[in-house]
């Protein structure tokens, strides 16, 4: 257990570095994976898969996405990816909103410095009351 008392972020960590192995990324090489903890406790995973035509690579938290919905739905509550290395990775713009979506303005993100809201990675986030 770590910062809010329910994360295990070490193995939270540990579970996106090895979702990271299975990345498809011929084009750039950088391996992602993404590990997530939902709000019935599970822990769902997902790595970037890359296509020759850029605009359709997937991101790792993308296919995370796909398995959350794919294994029951829920909510995220916590999420850290990793490189093939085990470094942090931090999400894109179109990942941190995707995160919003799917785990609201306190889902917490792995960052540097410290974990931190995904709402203050994305102020000002989309959502249905903008």
């Amino acid at each position: 257990m770590d910062d809010d008392g329910s994360v295990d972020w070490p193995a939270l960590r540990a579970a996106a570095t090895f979702a990271a192995e299975h990345a498809y990324c011929p084009y750039s090489g950088l391996a992602v994976g993404a590990a997530a903890r939902c709000t019935d406790g599970r822990v769902v995973v997902g790595c970037n898969v890359e296509n020759a035509s850029y605009g359709v690579t997937l991101c790792a938290e993308c296919t995370l996405v796909g398995e959350l919905r794919m294994s029951g739905g829920g909510g995220l509550v916590a999420v850290s990816c990793r490189d093939g290395r085990g470094e942090l990775v931090m999400p894109c713009g179109r990942c941190r909103q995707l995160l919003h979506e799917m785990g609201g303005p306190e889902c917490l993100v792995d960052t540097p410095e410290e974990v931190l809201p995904v709402r203050r990675l994305l102020p000002h986030a989309f959502g249905t009351s903008s």
